[in-house]
């Protein structure tokens, strides 16, 4: 089944086909159009920037998309959207350009929630992957633990109840001055800061865990403000301005005592649901599954538990449409498609699907 899947739920404009059936699942095109560097002027993204450059953006990205594919929309078997969650003003420039172009091409439409999507990408990293699995999403403005019975049907058993671990990354990293988004810079400072961790020449900063007691939710407010309130003390007691960097050492001081709790609280939370659902199989997906600690740290705790990990490769961890359409195919079996009065919902708990004519 070969599905054009179109994704613009935050400052990503992407478009991708992909042909997907029982024992195959293949990427034939995969393009993206980043707004970082738009974004980064303001140390974040700005939804009505946001809108207005998917706007500019996606017809060329789909054209581009199907040219990449070498097929043409009568080749095509469906369309496939983000209609939830995300930036409301985002997903509804996707969600209106996939329904006209669906309509008049006389193709299925399928919405796809954008959690769920992250979830797809390791089916088309681990083709030999099936449900039932957990899954761990993990990114800038989700953080949540699911049972995955069949793959279009996703149980949400923990989550944050505030910021999402990625957000609290980009917060922290851009307080310490670090370029946005702050997830790679993090990544390598941490990376030096454990190395001197080994040696003995590093002392982390005592930080509070994210992960909640008795239940599988997650709190990363805590640990941001606490990283936070270090540095302005930080910058008090040596004199520093606003606009005065921090030395690097402290930088690296700052990164790994930050990953290092976030990374601990993720896994701690990880072997209470492996040990709860009993589940051989865990998926590790979204923008900061990138992450190289996060990844071994989870690795490691789900082979302490006897579980395989499948986690989608870099390219595919971030938001993309080939994720879309691998999901897009679950949910077609399932029999899920949407008519022209499919809406776009910010929040995922909000979103209903207007069925198919």
């Amino acid at each position: 089944m070969r599905i054009l899947a179109i994704e613009s739920s935050c400052d990503e404009t992407a478009a991708a086909v992909v042909d997907m059936g029982p024992s195959y699942r293949r990427i034939l095109s995969n393009v993206v159009a980043s707004q970082v560097d738009t974004h980064a002027l303001y140390g974040g993204v700005v939804p009505e920037i946001a809108s207005r450059a998917h706007i500019e953006a996606i017809s060329m990205i789909t054209r581009q998309a199907q040219s990449e594919a070498g097929l043409s929309l009568k080749d095509l078997d469906a369309v496939a959207v983000t209609h939830t969650p995300g930036l409301i003003g985002c997903l509804l420039v996707g969600v209106s350009f996939a329904k006209a172009l669906a309509f008049s091409a006389g193709l299925p439409l399928i919405p796809v929630d954008h959690i769920k999507a992250h979830a797809a990408a390791a089916y088309l990293s681990h083709p030999h992957l099936e449900a039932p699995f957990s899954a761990l999403v993990v990114s800038g403005g989700h953080t949540s633990i699911y049972r995955v019975p069949t793959p279009s049907t996703f149980e949400e058993i923990g989550g944050t109840r505030d910021d999402a671990a990625g957000e609290a990354f980009d917060k922290v990293g851009r307080i310490m001055g670090l370029p946005y988004p702050g997830g790679a810079a993090m990544d390598a400072l941490a990376a030096e800061g454990y190395a001197l961790l080994e040696t003995g020449d590093l002392k982390k900063i005592p930080l509070p865990s994210p992960a909640l007691r008795d239940c599988f939710d997650f709190s990363f407010s805590g640990l941001k403000t606490a990283c936070v309130n270090y540095m302005h003390n930080y910058r008090q007691i040596h004199g520093l301005d606003k606009i005065d960097p921090i030395p690097h050492e402290e930088k690296v001081r700052v990164a790994v005592s930050f990953t290092d709790a976030a990374i601990n609280g993720i896994c701690k939370t990880i072997r209470n649901v492996l040990q709860y659902t009993h589940e051989k199989t865990l998926v590790l997906a979204g923008g900061v599954a990138a992450n190289s600690h996060l990844r071994k740290a989870v690795l490691s705790t789900a082979e302490k538990h006897s579980a395989a990990l499948y986690t989608p490769s870099i390219q595919l961890c971030g938001d993309n449409g080939a994720m879309v359409g691998a999901q897009a195919y679950f949910e077609y079996l399932a029999g899920v498609q949407a008519g022209t009065g499919l809406n776009a919902f910010a929040s995922g708990e909000a979103a209903t699907i207007c069925p198919a004519l």
